[in-house]
């Protein structure tokens, strides 16, 4: 570096090299938390959205979850999903993206929602998967008319949250720049 007069001035850089060093260090071990902290930002309005929804079993509420994905993440990139567990609702893609209620549903003593049978269908085995139209009429109570139902898109509408996901994530980055921690 030059200095006014046409001096030189030297300036040691190894202790700022081994600052900027052990703070990527941290910077790098601060990916999981925050990615953590932008998944629970997500995870809280998937919530949010889930309880907003009329509930007939509760099922779509208690099955949405957040869960650490290691084939997803590196020793740098940390990645999260957020979603619903098929199995404990095997209906959240019906809520998240609406339908065509063909048949009459109720809810029966043990809290599950059930397809109603027509009279002359009990004790007949049900129809397979990949049944045709016309075998399920004949087996399940159809509705006078079919009914759309909206999609209610609890996951979908938790991206609106993006911009407070990413100041959640920051602020977990700019801790580990600025402290090392």
């Amino acid at each position: 570096m030059r200095v006014a007069g046409g001096g030189m001035l030297n300036i040691d850089t190894d202790g700022i090299e081994q600052l900027l060093n052990e703070r990527a260090e941290a910077v790098e071990e601060a990916a999981r938390p925050a990615a953590q902290a932008m998944a629970q930002v997500y995870y809280d309005e998937v919530k949010r959205n889930v309880a907003a929804i009329p509930e007939k079993t509760g099922h779509l509420a208690r099955s949405v979850y957040q869960a650490y994905s290691r084939t997803d993440s590196t020793d740098k990139v940390a990645s999260y999903h957020i979603s619903w567990n098929p199995r404990k609702a095997p209906h959240g893609h019906l809520v998240e993206n609406g339908h065509l209620q063909r048949y009459v549903t109720y809810v029966g003593s043990d809290g599950k929602l059930y397809t109603a049978k027509r009279p002359g269908s009990y004790g007949k085995p049900k129809p397979r998967r990949g049944a045709s139209l016309a075998e399920r009429d004949a087996y399940y109570l159809t509705l006078p008319t079919p009914k759309q139902v909206p999609a209610r898109a609890p996951v979908r509408k938790a991206l609106s949250k993006t911009a407070e996901a990413i100041e959640a994530g920051k602020k977990i980055i700019l801790r580990a720049a600025a402290d090392g921690t």
